[in-house]
């Protein structure tokens, strides 16, 4: 087994709630429209720190998709899931993007489920 390499995100991130390795900017959220069987969850752009699993055909709320378990690599936990085919034209857009489930990811401060390394002012009525 080789060296695990490590992504350390900065700003507003989320992280593996078991071992609390970084997987995803805030700022790539796509949309906090999704649900999953835990609750709700997020469409992200983009994250890092996961390794995606075998592709299966799965009915979702939205029809047939394609997708992927994807895996924290500090831990081996289930974070959320990939959108690898999407079989209905409007759903194209979910395409090479991943669901992180809120109930498995959180802050780096323990809280919800954001942390962030950076100290400044503002108000975070203004979610995307």
């Amino acid at each position: 087994m080789g060296r695990l390499f490590v992504v350390s995100l900065e700003g507003k991130f989320c992280s593996c709630k078991h071992c609390k390795t970084h997987i995803a900017l805030y700022d790539d959220i796509v949309s906090k429209s999704f649900y999953c069987r835990h609750g709700k969850a997020y469409l992200f752009s983009k994250v890092v720190n996961v390794t995606v699993g075998e592709k299966e055909d799965r009915m979702m709320r939205t029809g047939m998709h394609t997708v992927a378990d994807i895996f924290c690599v500090g831990c081996g936990s289930i974070v959320g899931w990939k959108y690898e085919t999407a079989h209905e034209k409007a759903e194209k857009y979910k395409e090479g993007k991943s669901v992180l489930e809120c109930f498995k990811v959180m802050g780096t401060d323990g809280s919800r489920y954001w942390g962030s390394h950076e100290v400044h002012g503002g108000s975070d009525t203004d979610d995307p």
